[in-house]
């Protein structure tokens, strides 16, 4: 046996010492699970050897137990050893005897050896994969911080502290997110997967889970369970609403969350690269929680379909491009968190009563274009009118000659009122 192959077995026995994410006893049965292997194929049997392992001193033991037979009657060298050779031993064997001596496995030869070594490998390799799939499929839902490794164009890979590969896709991503290698990442664990027994762990930055974790981290009553975070709805860089309740009536849920001068949902808000948090408090009550979820805008009256649900809101004409928000994102926000499709209505004065609802032209405005322009708060003809062409242009992305059919359209009815 070579002295390159002799410390070639060495180095295996260091390298699976080192390996703190398995432990102990597991590690000593693959090891002697992958010896008897070996001994299996060369002798066709294991049965009568001993295997110890010393993890700590990174050695092994081989014992052969043989049955000591006539010299003129061996027959299985593996199994039985002569009378001539067991007295080579100790003069004292007899016939009958069991003879147990120490097995240089490195006279074995150097096929034996490279078979320990990748039988080892390949079984050490399956726990590990076994223990990353069952370590990290207790923490989906938990946040982990890993240091970024590379950037693919649809995800970035990671590494945590115990040099486990995580994968945060760029869907999983906050589109204003921007990284560079080496910089530790934070994300909550979405889910792991499994394939052929090949583990990948998957990150999100966008899950509402993230931001209910972050929530647990900076404010101490939500780690205690003393407020709880009852509905999150989230357009991910952008804005979010959080619906919190409070189980101590000392305890204001929404100050508590926001902290002194904005203290503990400014570090949230950073993470999340500015996104806005709105929080608000959870009600039963969804009249109260709709008006809620809708501020800052102050609503005058709900109509609900509680079948359907559904809601009108009526708000006065200043209202409306408050509740609809940039974008439609406060509305959109809001009917997630309420769970309720919400339609705004401006809310008509009593010298407004000749307006005329955008329903009605459904006969010469097609539905989509109604559609849009209900987006901005426009829900009536007056309301459209009351707003320059470019910036119905601008608001509702619509086509020039649209927005120049549209107003024709309700000029005309409003000219034959008056004629």
């Amino acid at each position: 046996m070579s002295k390159k192959e002799t410390i070639s077995l060495i180095d295996t026995f260091s390298e699976f010492k080192e390996l703190k994410s398995i432990d102990r006893s597991t590690l000593i049965s693959v090891m002697e699970e992958s010896f008897r292997n070996v001994i299996s194929k060369m002798f066709g049997t294991d049965e009568n050897y001993d295997v110890i392992i010393n993890p700590d001193k990174g050695d092994f033991e081989i014992y052969r137990n043989r049955t000591v037979v006539a010299d003129d009657e061996l027959e299985d060298p593996n199994m039985e050893i002569s009378l001539t050779e067991a007295k080579k031993i100790d003069e004292d064997y007899e016939i009958g005897e069991d003879v147990t001596d120490t097995v240089d496995f490195m006279g074995f030869g150097r096929r034996a050896i490279l078979t320990l070594r990748q039988t080892l490998s390949s079984k050490i390799l399956e726990l590990q994969k076994d223990n990353v799939f069952s370590k990290y499929s207790e923490k989906v839902g938990q946040i982990v911080s890993a240091e970024l490794y590379q950037i693919w164009k649809k995800e970035m890979l990671l590494i945590d502290d115990e040099g486990n590969e995580l994968y945060l896709p760029k869907s999983e991503q906050i589109p204003t997110d921007f990284y560079r290698k080496g910089d530790t990442v934070r994300a909550v664990v979405a889910m792991v997967e499994n394939k052929n027994n090949n583990p990948k762990i998957i990150l999100s930055r966008i899950s509402p889970v993230f931001l209910e974790r972050l929530f647990e981290l900076e404010v101490p009553e939500i780690n205690e369970g003393l407020i709880l975070i009852k509905k999150i709805a989230r357009v991910p860089g952008e804005r979010a609403k959080v619906a919190v309740e409070s189980y101590d009536d000392r305890i204001d849920p929404v100050g508590a969350c926001v902290g002194v001068k904005g203290s503990r949902i400014h570090g949230i808000v950073r993470e999340l690269r500015n996104e806005n948090i709105d929080v608000i408090n959870y009600t039963n009550n969804i009249n109260l929680f709709i008006s809620r979820a809708l501020s800052p805008a102050k609503i005058s009256s709900i109509r609900l379909n509680e079948a359907d649900k559904k809601a009108e809101i009526y708000l006065k004409p200043e209202e409306v491009s408050q509740a609809i928000g940039k974008g439609g994102l406060n509305i959109k926000l809001a009917g997630m968190l309420t769970g309720y499709t919400l339609d705004v209505f401006r809310e008509l004065d009593e010298d407004e009563t000749e307006d005329i609802y955008l329903e009605e032209f459904s006969d010469e405005i097609d539905q989509w274009v109604i559609d849009a322009l209900k987006a901005i708060g426009c829900d009536t003809a007056k309301s459209v009118l009351s707003i320059s062409r470019q910036d119905l242009i601008r608001r509702t992305d619509l086509e020039e000659e649209t927005i120049d059919d549209v107003l024709a359209i309700l000029n005309a009815e409003f000219e034959e009122d008056e004629e």
